[in-house]
């Protein structure tokens, strides 16, 4: 294990270019992040996915195999009368790690993640003060226990990626978090660099999310795909032609924003009627609360009321999923994806939500477009840590 007072110094001898990405040349970046997704593979298959000629595959592969990024396996027998045995390429996960950190709005999440976006380590605290320095310091605290937890993590870690609930911009560092008080353009990768001695990366959790299951998940290998997750908030990110879609201001894929009732409650945006104002943890809470009568319930009691026939509460959670449902066949007509999952930070809700959402959704969107499947399933706050990772891995690219 590095000493924390060098773990600076070693990181500059041994990623000399530790600001840089790893891999420049397209073909390299080509051949790296095909093998991230669906390692391994034959030079042949690695040809014919990218049109490149097997020679070029082999010259692109090399200074990866000489960084121990990749490696060869074993020969495989190819079928008689076929050739000479092939040696796959496959990524070699362990050589470098990729720390991950989410900002909640009480707490911090963070992972390590390997090449392949496997999370090997995770570690949570509670935020004791919320404003940006204290913050930055919890951080910095939470980095050294993750780099600390396996005697690896630290020598082979340079790059930090830190998902916020807002706005952040990867260029300048800054972020602004949409739940905590004062994060106004708070200049948050700097700090943290200073603080850790890792390149650090800023993204909206949203987007960063997005970005691993693209790359990692269910939506490998497709063109275009949509994720949306359900819980304090209701927000979506979205990868057309292959590229995460930002927009011109950066607010591409605001799916919580989109209005489905102009007479609904009001939202946090100043509009109203939009689906996060119906169908976030807090609108379906407040909605049974009235509907019960009770001020005090808990999200908990919400449910089993819901589960128990209780005709309120049945209708706010089937009305947050018509909702939700409503959104997102807007989203599928528009753009189209070939897959959508929905992420819901409480797995104890996604029964209550599944029927109206896929009901919405049949009934609304174009039916050509309706062929995309939906995915429902939990959003554990460790994969909004590994969301961060990803990012990190994909700091490695130009």
């Amino acid at each position: 294990m590095v000493d924390k007072a060098t773990g600076g110094k070693y990181l500059a001898e041994v990623f000399p270019n530790h600001a840089n990405p790893l891999v420049t040349a397209p073909a390299e970046t080509t051949i790296l992040a095909i093998l991230l997704a669906e390692s391994p593979l034959s030079r042949v298959e690695l040809a014919r996915r990218t049109g490149l000629s097997s020679t070029a595959v082999t010259k692109a592969a090399r200074p990866l195999i000489d960084g121990g990024y990749l490696h060869e396996l074993p020969p495989e027998r190819t079928a008689p009368g076929a050739g000479r045995p092939v040696n796959p390429l496959a990524v070699t996960p362990d050589r470098e790690f990729f720390v991950g950190v989410w900002i909640g709005a009480d707490s911090l999440h963070g992972a390590v993640c390997d090449l392949r976006a496997r999370v090997r380590a995770t570690a949570e605290r509670p935020l004791d003060r919320l404003d940006p320095a204290p913050v930055v310091a919890q951080l910095a605290e939470l980095v050294d226990e993750l780099l600390d937890s396996a005697g690896e993590f630290r020598e082979r870690t340079r790059q930090l990626g830190i998902v916020v609930a807002g706005w952040a911009n990867r260029d300048t560092g800054q972020v602004s978090h949409q739940l905590l008080p004062g994060w106004e353009d708070v200049a948050l990768a700097e700090p943290v660099a200073a603080a850790t001695g890792l390149t650090v990366t800023v993204e909206n959790d949203v987007k960063a999310l997005t970005v691993a299951e693209h790359w990692f998940g269910e939506g490998i290998g497709t063109e275009y795909f949509a994720l949306v997750t359900l819980g304090a908030r209701v927000a979506s990110g979205l990868v057309v032609n292959g590229e995460l879609v930002t927009g011109a201001y950066g607010a591409a894929g605001e799916l919580g924003h989109v209005r489905v009732d102009p007479d609904g409650p009001a939202c946090r945006c100043g509009s109203n009627g939009c689906v996060e104002a119906i169908a976030s943890t807090d609108a379906i809470l407040a909605a049974v609360r009235e509907a019960a009568g009770d001020p005090e319930l808990d999200l908990e009691g919400a449910v089993r009321l819901a589960r128990d026939g209780d005709p309120g509460a049945r209708e706010a959670f089937v009305r947050a999923g018509r909702a939700v449902g409503t959104g997102i066949a807007t989203l599928v007509t528009l753009f189209g994806p070939e897959r959508v999952v929905i992420a819901a930070e409480s797995s104890d809700t996604l029964d209550l939500l599944d029927g109206p959402i896929r009901e919405a959704y049949a009934e609304l969107c174009f039916k050509a477009a309706a062929r995309c499947p939906l995915s429902l399933r939990p959003l554990p706050p460790e994969e909004w840590a590994r969301g961060g990772a990803v990012i990190g891995i994909q700091a490695l690219f130009p």
